[in-house]
């Protein structure tokens, strides 16, 4: 006889199941995130998840794939479709195709799934959830310090403290005019350097120059090719990396770039200088916001400043070894983008995070206690031929603004009674024939069972406490109430 077919029950490499703890730890920073948004005057705003893969552009990370770089079909139109891989192109499409009736600048929010057709890795997924805020038709240097100074509002709402985050501000034209005399500014290689540097952080200053140079080999055996500076390139580059990276205030730094920037670079100094005196006056401090000339961003549409938040408290798993997360948000100019569509100049900027991993980061250092769910109450079904009258009862208590549900599944009072303590409900009510005849429920508490059995060994005192106490029907509610409030 042939077999049924059963399918392996697997999930695609790169994708994640996200359980209801995390998925509430993303909730509240994305609300703690938009509700600051919303205070600086910003509009929610939500585009589809597909979109033409020619509006999207070649702007990925992996260049060198850039039509692999997405999740694409064909329409019955016999046009190409691709899953957004950033909301940032999205927003550049509807600018350009609402332009005219849009109150410019246009200063909008947006946070939901992004999608990467890139290979995964730890900590590398090709779905995630991203955050951002942007404003479209904003020129000049007050806009980006807004964002820096916005985005410095956003880690304190989600719960970070002085001396744990800073952001690093760059200006990639700084480097521009670096390339420039080097007679290496083609759009090509230009991108390879950027990308080099990008990877700073995680390859060293030794891997940076292997991609700088002819390319690199990781330790899987993938070879990455590089930008094919020759050896006095390597040198001017890696040299302006070790001078953007020095230590002081920032109107100090802003003078020494100044000094020493050529071409392009000249107009990268001179908006770092005017956004150090906007971050001043808005009270972001030399901790908050510091200048650092070898941050440029992997993404191709940036053109002018550019910045990343960086953890500076360091999480650690239960064997005490490091949690790495890198940056956690970054932003930046991009001023060409809608340029793409309208064929006119239309500057904007703009400021992102990827939701997991900053979600995670927060939660490895206990700072999202908000996303807690509120106290479940589970109502037995100590009999099922009385289930109308538990339904009433759980939508008593959701009507007072509980969580609450009765039990619908199968088995006795301690198989519901063990699920009720395996969901962490912190309430199970139970009325069986004798309460009822009595017009009165048990209300066990749960949380504190547990924190007793942990607590108490002596059962004379087990007895006295009251973990479970009888009041009348009609008091059910207001039991409970009281009972959260004494906490």
């Amino acid at each position: 006889m042939a077999k049924t077919f059963r399918p392996k029950a697997r999930r695609p490499r790169g994708f994640e199941d996200r359980s209801a703890s995390v998925i509430r730890a993303e909730r509240a920073l994305v609300n703690a995130a938009s509700q600051v948004y919303e205070r600086w005057g910003f509009e929610p705003l939500e585009t589809p998840a597909f979109e033409y893969a020619d509006a999207l552009g070649k702007f990925l990370p992996d260049e060198d794939r850039p039509n692999e770089g997405v999740f694409a079909l064909q329409d019955d139109d016999e046009q190409w479709m691709a899953l957004r891989y950033d909301l940032t192109a999205p927003l550049a499409r509807f600018a350009a195709e609402n332009f005219q009736d849009l109150v410019k600048p246009f200063r909008r929010y947006q946070f939901g799934e992004v999608w990467r057709n890139e290979k995964p890795g730890p900590g590398r997924f090709r779905q995630f959830v991203q955050c951002d805020a942007d404003s479209v038709g904003a020129a000049g240097p007050a806009a980006d310090a807004e964002m820096i100074a916005m985005a410095c509002e956003v880690m304190r709402a989600a719960g970070l403290k002085d001396g744990e985050f800073v952001i690093r501000i760059n200006d990639r034209r700084l480097l521009d005019g670096v390339l420039e005399s080097l007679g290496s500014a083609d759009e090509t290689r230009r991108m390879r350097v950027l990308r080099a540097i990008d990877k700073l952080d995680r390859l060293g200053l030794e891997g940076v120059e292997l991609l700088l140079g002819k390319g690199r080999k990781d330790e899987s055996g993938d070879f990455t090719e590089g930008a094919g500076l020759d050896a006095d390139g390597v040198r001017t580059v890696l040299g302006f990396l070790d001078a953007a990276q020095a230590k002081g205030a920032r109107a100090d730094i802003a003078a020494r770039l100044a000094d020493s920037a050529k071409g392009a670079g000249v107009a990268g100094a001179e908006a770092l200088s005017e956004i150090d005196a906007l971050l001043t006056a808005l009270g972001v401090s030399e901790a908050e916001a510091v200048f650092d000339a070898s941050v440029v961003r992997g993404l191709g549409y940036y053109t002018g400043p550019v910045f990343e938040t960086e953890l500076l408290v360091t999480p650690a798993y239960p064997d005490g070894s490091p949690m790495q997360f890198g940056s956690v948000a970054s932003g930046g100019r991009y001023d060409d983008l809608v340029a793409r569509f309208t064929g006119q100049a239309v500057p904007a900027t703009g400021f992102s995070f990827g939701v997991s991993r900053f979600a995670a980061a927060l939660s490895a250092l206990g700072r999202l206690d908000a996303a807690d769910a509120a106290p479940l109450v589970v109502v037995i079904a100590a009999d099922k031929a009385q289930m109308a009258g538990y339904f009433a009862m759980a939508a008593e208590l959701r009507a007072a603004g509980l969580r609450a549900e009765a039990f619908v599944g199968s088995g006795n009072m301690g198989k519901q009674l063990k699920y009720a303590d395996r969901r962490g409900a912190a309430f199970a009510v139970i009325e069986g024939e004798a309460e009822r005849e009595r017009g009165e429920v048990q209300i066990k508490d749960l949380k504190l069972g547990a924190q007793l059995a942990e607590a108490i060994s002596d059962r004379d005192e087990w007895k006295e406490q009251k973990q479970q106490f009888a009041v009348p029907r009609s008091q059910l509610v207001q039991a409970i109430m009281e009972r959260l409030n004494r906490v």
